[in-house]
């Protein structure tokens, strides 16, 4: 490849690397270029680690011919298990277990190579395997994520010439920071997401990030406890808990995420969330979808649970609707995106009064009369109480005790919810 045409693709992978072209894209655009100047890639191969709570990492593929292969796909952990063994038969364990930023490899001579990658590679043709490892100063390091992995093969009768190999030598780099570019930034997301929800790690990412935006919002308001969970804790063994709270913090959030509601804050064993909507009667009728799949959810966790001979347990979930602000509380250094108001105090002394007076669910009549004629029928009063804390007593009110023992109470609820 001649410089020109070299500085033109440089100057394509900086540009769309300063767009956000997504990374399949970056990789696809960047072979076919190659492919275009008489670099004669078939195959490329571009992998990063990433900081995910599910995956180790990403990769993103490139090929000449149709392939059921996909050009983005995530990893696991290469550490146990039969992928562990397939890392350390491949080349890029091999060049970082023996400090090598390149490696060439002919595959019509494979004789003292035990890299089940170039095997494939030959099978199916290619003449030539290039892997580059491109490292990361400590400064550009974040987790696991420390360098850019990539692998190019030709079919090419004569493999990559010189020209070919001076090309890469030069273009990779740059593709790879295009790349980690990317990666940064779905880091960022990931991060947002995960410990701020999706909303609100929106918001962040969006720029409302200064102590004190706020703005104000009506919603419905959910806080969950499990019950008797500092007994259990006391329990079991010490590195028994934190699966114990794992166990039913996921069934709690799956069943809000999937009604569309948003998990703000996870305290100790109890989880805040909202749930918004133009209709503040859609979002009562999520929020109580969401408490009926939850008490689902923690059945099937249960019946598991305790087939392994592991203690279970239940969980108060109070639901309440009102004015909140919603955005940044803090200080300059330590901000927490949540939202703060009477109504969240309220919420969490409904949720607390499920245990005096035993019921699993407890609703202010705020949210009770703002259901539409259907759901109000579903809900009966357990009386009017004084809150801890909150200067007016509260009519609270409860699952008609029909839903748990009249199947077709029970089906005509399910309904009700699922609609």
């Amino acid at each position: 490849m001649e410089l020109t045409p070299r500085l033109r693709l440089m100057n394509w992978l900086v540009r769309q690397g300063l767009e956000g072209l997504p990374e399949n894209e970056l990789v696809r655009g960047f072979c076919e270029r190659c492919c275009a100047e008489g670099v004669p890639i078939s195959r490329g191969l571009v992998v990063i680690d990433t900081l995910h709570p599910s995956f180790e990492g990403r990769g993103f593929r490139w090929n000449d011919k149709q392939s059921n292969e996909s050009d983005a796909f995530e990893y696991g952990s290469s550490a146990v298990g039969e992928a562990a063994q397939n890392w350390r038969r491949s080349t890029f364990f091999h060049m970082l277990e023996n400090g090598l930023e390149e490696l060439l490899i002919d595959l019509s001579d494979l004789d003292g190579y035990d890299f089940p990658m170039a095997n494939e590679m030959a099978a199916k043709g290619h003449k030539h395997l290039l892997t580059f490892v491109h490292r990361f100063g400590e400064a550009g390091t974040m987790g696991e994520m420390d360098c850019v992995y990539s692998s190019w093969q030709t079919r090419h009768d004569r493999g990559f010439g010189e020209g070919s190999l001076e090309a890469l030598r030069d273009l990779v780099p740059v593709l790879g920071l295009a790349v980690k570019s990317g990666t940064q930034v779905a880091i960022a997301r990931t991060i947002g997401r995960v410990y701020l929800g999706h909303d609100a790690g929106e918001r962040v990412l969006a720029g409302k990030i200064s102590r004190g935006m706020t703005e104000r919002i009506t919603t419905v308001l959910w806080f969950s406890d499990l019950r008797g969970s500092t007994a259990i804790s006391e329990s079991i063994e010490p590195g028994e808990i934190i699966p114990f709270l794992n166990d039913y913090a996921q069934a709690s959030i799956d069943a809000i995420h999937d009604a569309g509601g948003q998990v703000l804050k996870l305290i100790g064993d109890g989880v805040l969330a909202t749930f918004t909507h133009e209709n503040m009667a859609v979002a009562k009728r999520a929020a109580l979808r969401a408490e009926h799949r939850f008490r689902h959810n923690m059945d099937v966790l249960n019946a598991r649970r305790s087939a392994d001979g592991r203690p279970v347990t239940t969980a108060h979930v109070g639901l309440h609707i009102g004015e909140v602000f919603y955005g940044n509380i803090g200080s300059d250094d330590r901000l927490d995106f949540t939202v703060v108001g009477p109504a969240v105090n309220e919420v969490s002394r409904i949720a607390s009064m499920c245990r005096t007076v035993d019921r699993e669910l407890l609703t202010s009549s705020e949210f009770r009369n703002g259901l539409d004629a259907a759901g109000r029928n579903f809900m009966v009063s357990t009386g009017r109480y004084a809150l801890r804390g909150v200067s007016r007593a509260q009519d609270l009110y409860t699952l008609d005790p029909d839903i748990l023992t009249d199947e077709v109470v029970a089906g005509r609820y399910a309904r009700y919810v699922a609609g």
